[in-house]
C-alpha cells in the first residue's frame, strides 16, 4: 500500500508533521510520499493510493496559501471521487475557536462531497496546548494506518 500525504502549510508545521510521519511510520506500509500541495489539483487523487491530508488553518479560517489551488479546483473542477481512501490531520489553535482546524476540515468537507471515503475521524492537533503537532500526528497516524 502507498501512503500519499499531501501537505498544507504556511510555517512548515504541517509539513514537520508529514516527516515524522514519513519517518516513524515507514514499517506500517509500503511506500510514503511526501508532497506540497503547490501547484497541484484534483489530478492529484488519480493515482491508486491512501491519501492523508496534513493541512494548517491560515488566518480567519482559511487554507493555506499552498493548498488554495487544490482546494479550489476541488469546486471548479469536480468529479465523483468514489475511489479515493483518505484520512485527515487538520492543524490549529484553539485560541481561535470559531475557526479551530478549519483549514483540513474544509478539505474533508469538499472531499466528501465528491464521493471520497474518509477512514477515521479528524484529528485535530491544537498548537494552543503545548504538544508537539510532529509527535501527536505520528501516534495518530500509526493507530490510523492500523485500522486501515
Amino acid at each position: 500500500m502507498k501512503l500519499k500525504i499531501l501537505v498544507g502549510t504556511m510555517t512548515n508545521t504541517a509539513e514537520y508533521a508529514a516527516q515524522a510521519i514519513e519517518m516513524d511510520c515507514a514499517d506500517l506500509v509500503d511506500h510514503i510520499e511526501v508532497l506540497l500541495m503547490d501547484g497541484l489539483d484534483i489530478s492529484v487523487f488519480d493515482e491508486d493510493a491512501l491519501y492523508l491530508i496534513c493541512c494548517s488553518t491560515y488566518g480567519a479560517g482559511d487554507v493555506p496559501d499552498n493548498a488554495r489551488a487544490l482546494c479550489d479546483s476541488l469546486d471548479t473542477a469536480p468529479r465523483f471521487l468514489g475511489h479515493v481512501r483518505y484520512g485527515v490531520i487538520a492543524l490549529g489553535d484553539r485560541t481561535h475557536a470559531q475557526t479551530f482546524c478549519f483549514g483540513g476540515k474544509k478539505f474533508d468537507e469538499r472531499l466528501h462531497s465528491l464521493g471520497a471515503k474518509r477512514i477515521g475521524e479528524v484529528f485535530c492537533h491544537d498548537a494552543s496546548d503545548g504538544s508537539m503537532a510532529e509527535t501527536e500526528a505520528a501516534a495518530w497516524c500509526r493507530t490510523w494506518l492500523a485500522s486501515v
